[in-house]
């Protein structure tokens, strides 16, 4: 069996400089060793060195697309001001909070001094770094305008990082109301009405239909409410997986989701700003349209978009101009298109893109905006039924009693 090989350590450090000045910082090696023999080239006479102890909680050890998002505004300010590239890393390196982020950054810094490009140093983390970014920044280091294209690829990142962020809270903010809307009955169902009950069982009288469905209900729950979380675990489980491994599941549930109000106007003008947006950034880096087609099909977030874009690659590469494929696949709107059009014939198609995608996302916002603002009395609705209508099962019973009395 193949050895492991062995991971950088992160290190803090107190010495002195050529001046006698004290200096601490941080620095990554493999041992204590190294790390002295690397400050003693950079004039630093070590006096104390010792492993950075873990946070003790575990820190945030993981790379989130906002954190690439970040780095790539830090790097393209940093080159425009002038910081030499492996200077840049070290700075943002060292000075990152997420340790996941910071052993990237450095090991990526790492692959540049020995001789690598910058493109090649990302390539090695396709997970975070797609062919997009890796061709951009393989693009600028060509053409040396390096610091141009990563503050391309900034706003880039920037813009459809926020996209991403409108779209899961039109997503999320109803699911988390009617998930807090299911733990409010359930503990009104397990706890509320079995007090309840034994106060209806000293009655001896005969109970509503409604009261009786309630109590069964409650008895149900208390019962079998393992069973139930269990299904909702299980269930949820198996859609993941099932949406992560079946490209047909996906291309349904897509499809479904363009089909549906608001949700589906909201995922379908996301689509074409994604589309817009990545084909601007490519287009300005110079990129021909059928290989950019690649990287923007990824970028949609929609497999029917995506699917559209390998087919419009397929049209572009055997003659077709760009608004006759994009008009034939039927999924985009005739603004779009027109936009498109204008902007081949004029000549500035990145330019327009840049509009096209500025004026979805600017949709994207008020549908969401629109979304929430119209989710709110319907979900308040929801919680009335069904809160108000157990609250009113379990108090007939005391409403005849009364009636009966009086």
């Amino acid at each position: 069996m193949a050895k492991k090989p062995a991971e950088k350590i992160e290190f803090t450090y107190e010495g002195t400089d050529r001046k006698g000045k004290k200096v601490k910082g941080e620095i990554f090696a493999f041992n204590d060793t190294l790390v002295k023999s690397e400050l003693r080239k950079q004039g630093i006479n070590p006096l104390k060195v010792k492993k950075k102890p873990k946070p003790l909680f575990g820190g945030n050890t993981k790379i989130t697309p906002a954190d690439i998002a970040i780095f790539s505004r830090q790097m393209a300010t940093m080159m425009k001001s002038g910081v030499p590239l492996v200077q840049s890393f070290d700075i943002i390196g060292l000075g990152h909070e997420n340790p996941a982020m910071q052993k990237m950054i450095m090991d990526i810094k790492s692959t540049v001094e020995s001789g690598s490009t910058f493109a090649d140093s990302l390539n090695k983390y396709p997970l975070y770094f797609d062919k997009l970014f890796v061709n951009l920044v393989n693009a600028g280091e060509q053409s040396g305008a390096l610091e141009t294209m990563l503050e391309k690829l900034a706003t880039y990142k920037e813009k459809t990082e926020a996209l991403k962020a409108k779209v899961r809270k039109a997503m999320t903010y109803p699911i988390s109301v009617m998930v807090i809307a299911f733990v409010v009955t359930a503990i009104l169902l397990i706890f509320v009405v079995p007090q309840l009950q034994s106060v209806f069982d000293s009655f001896g009288a005969e109970l509503p239909a409604p009261t009786l469905f309630v109590i069964a209900l409650s008895e149900f729950m208390q019962s079998y409410w393992w069973v139930f979380i269990l299904f909702i675990g299980v269930t949820i489980w198996f859609l993941k997986n099932l949406h992560a491994k079946s490209a047909n599941f996906r291309k349904q549930v897509d499809q479904l989701t363009l089909k549906l109000p608001i949700v589906g106007e909201i995922s379908t003008k996301s689509a074409i700003a994604r589309y817009s947006r990545t084909l601007e950034t490519m287009s300005v880096a110079g990129v021909p349209l059928v290989e950019a087609m690649d990287s923007v099909a990824g970028a949609t977030g929609n497999i029917v978009y995506e699917q559209a874009c390998r087919v419009i690659k397929d049209d572009i590469s055997s003659g077709t101009q760009l608004t006759t494929s994009m008009r034939s696949t039927g999924l985009f709107p005739n603004m779009a298109l027109q936009m498109v059009s204008i902007g081949e014939e004029a000549g500035s198609l990145d330019f327009m893109l840049s509009k096209v995608a500025d004026f979805y996302e600017a949709e994207v916002d008020n549908l969401v905006d629109n979304l929430t603002a119209l989710m709110e009395p319907l979900i308040m609705s929801v919680l009335g039924v069904l809160v108000g209508g157990l609250i009113v099962s379990m108090y007939l019973p005391i409403f005849q009693l009364g009636n009966v009395v009086g």
